[in-house]
């Protein structure tokens, strides 16, 4: 049986990119310098300083790719979800703040998404009126969570 999602565990972690994926690219990083030290002290015969110069740039781009490759998925992520969250605000709001759909945040948008349908009107009208753009804050402010299982 599944825990409830709530704001305290809602964050994904995924576990080949966070325990995998990243610490062995550190640990590739970190050799990567020591080789470089010890290839300018001439300690390792005859590997040439530009090879391990090369080295230490490539373990720094894998690290950069691979945070990129979770950015770029966030961000797409995020406007798949600006666009489900404005076509739920057009079905629960009220006919006053409908005209408003626009107006809101991706920030505030990806927060509201954990709303409930019931809570949903008067919180996106808070996050409105008080011009709320703090993910956190709106998701702490959520009474009735509204789990999200499909996130990258």
């Amino acid at each position: 049986m599944r825990t409830q999602q709530n704001f305290a565990n809602h964050g994904k972690i995924a576990p080949a990119f966070h325990f995998f994926l990243i610490p062995v690219l550190i640990v590739n990083l970190v050799s990567s310098v020591v080789l470089l030290y010890a290839a300018a002290r001439h300690e390792w015969g005859g590997f040439p300083l530009f090879h391990a110069i090369l080295n230490l740039i490539l373990a720094t781009a894998l690290i950069v790719l691979a945070f990129l490759a979770r950015i770029f998925a966030l961000g797409v992520q995020d406007r798949v979800i600006r666009l489900e969250e404005r076509l739920r605000l057009q079905q629960l709001l009220p006919e006053g703040l409908k005209e408003r759909v626009g107006d809101f945040t991706t920030n505030q948008l990806v927060a509201l998404r954990f709303a409930s349908d019931a809570e949903l009107p008067e919180l996106a009208e808070r996050v409105l009126r008080d011009n709320l753009n703090n993910r956190k804050a709106i998701k702490r402010m959520i009474r009735n969570w509204r789990p999200d299982d499909q996130r990258v």
